[in-house]
C-alpha cells in the first residue's frame, strides 16, 4: 500500500481513482472530488475541505479525520466505509451507499445526512439537523443523540439503543422499527408508521403516535403527551399518566392513570379498544 503523509493537495480530482492509498496526515483543499472513483483507500488524521471528496468509491476508512463546512455532500454512493473519531462538519453526507460504519462521529451539520443508505452501524454518534437518515434501510445504532426535525422518515428495518431524540416528526412512514431504552421528545411522533415498537423508553409528544399499524409500546413512560394514539391499532403497556388518549383504532391501552380518555363513536368503534386503567380523569364517548 502506497503512502502519502503530509501533503496539501489542490485542483479537481487531485487523486482521481486512486487505488491502495494510506494517506495521512493530509489537506485536501481546493477542488472538488478529490478520491473520486477510489479503491482501498485508508485516511487518518486528514482533512477535506472541499465539496464531494469521496463519490462512487469502495473500501475506505477513516480514522481521526475532519470534513469541514464545504466539504458537503462529502460521502456518496460509496460502498464498505468505516468512519471512526471523526467531526463532519458539512450537510448532505452519506447518500445512497451501503455498509456504512460509523464510531465517535460527531455531525455538526446533519441536514439531509444518511439518505437511501443500506446497512448503517452507528455507534457513539452525535448529530444536529433535520431529516436524517431518509428512506435508509437495515439500520443499527446505539448509543445515538439527534437535534433534528423529521429524522429517520420512511426508514426500514432498523434498531435503536440508548438513544436521545430531541425531533419533531420522528419515524413517519417508517416501517419495522424498535427503539429500545431511549428518549424521544417531539410532535408528531411516528405518523403513518408500520410495526412501531417502544420499549423502555421514555415519550413527550404531543399527538404523538398516530396513524400507526401495529404499535407496540413496553413498559414506557408518557410525559406531557396528549392527543396519543387516534387512529392507531396498539398494544400499550404505559407505567406514567397519559394526559390525553384520542380515538385509538382498536387494540389494548394499559396505563397508570388517563387525564383525557375521548372516544368519538362517529370516528371509531369504541370497542374495539380495551382501555385498562383504574384511573380515568375524565372521559368523552
Amino acid at each position: 500500500m502506497k503512502e502519502i503523509r503530509q501533503e496539501f493537495l489542490t485542483g479537481e480530482r487531485a487523486l482521481f481513482q486512486g487505488e491502495n492509498l494510506r494517506i495521512v496526515d493530509t489537506i485536501f483543499d481546493d477542488g472538488e472530488s478529490p478520491l473520486k472513483e477510489s479503491r482501498n483507500i485508508e485516511l487518518i488524521g486528514s482533512m477535506f475541505k472541499w465539496k464531494y471528496p469521496l463519490w462512487y468509491s469502495k473500501d475506505i476508512t477513516l480514522k481521526n479525520c475532519s470534513i469541514f463546512e464545504m466539504g458537503r455532500a462529502g460521502i456518496w454512493y460509496t460502498d464498505r466505509i468505516s468512519v471512526e473519531d471523526t467531526v463532519i462538519e458539512a450537510p448532505k453526507n452519506f447518500r445512497r451507499c451501503r455498509d456504512v460504519k460509523l464510531r465517535n462521529v460527531n455531525f455538526v451539520n446533519a441536514a439531509e445526512t444518511l439518505w437511501s443508505c443500506d446497512g448503517v452501524e452507528l455507534d457513539q454518534v452525535t448529530a444536529r439537523g433535520d431529516y436524517f437518515a431518509m428512506n435508509s434501510q437495515n439500520l443499527t445504532l446505539r448509543d445515538f443523540t439527534l437535534a433534528g426535525n423529521y429524522s429517520f422518515d420512511g426508514v426500514k428495518n432498523m434498531e435503536l439503543h440508548h438513544a436521545r431524540l430531541l425531533s419533531k416528526d420522528a419515524f413517519w412512514n417508517s416501517e419495522n422499527v424498535t427503539v429500545y431504552d431511549s428518549f424521544i421528545s417531539g410532535e408528531y411522533l411516528g405518523w403513518n408508521a408500520r410495526n412501531l415498537t417502544l420499549v423502555n423508553c421514555t415519550i413527550e409528544s404531543l399527538q404523538g403516535m398516530c396513524y400507526i399499524d401495529n404499535l407496540v409500546m413496553k413498559n414506557c413512560k408518557l410525559i406531557n403527551t396528549t392527543l396519543a394514539f387516534e387512529y392507531s391499532t396498539v398494544e400499550a403497556e404505559i407505567t406514567s399518566r397519559v394526559d390525553s388518549v384520542f380515538n385509538p383504532a382498536g387494540g389494548r391501552i394499559c396505563a397508570e392513570s388517563i387525564g383525557e380518555l375521548i372516544l368519538e363513536r362517529d370516528k371509531i368503534n369504541p370497542e374495539k379498544t380495551r382501555i385498562v386503567c383504574k384511573n380515568v380523569l375524565k372521559k368523552a364517548v
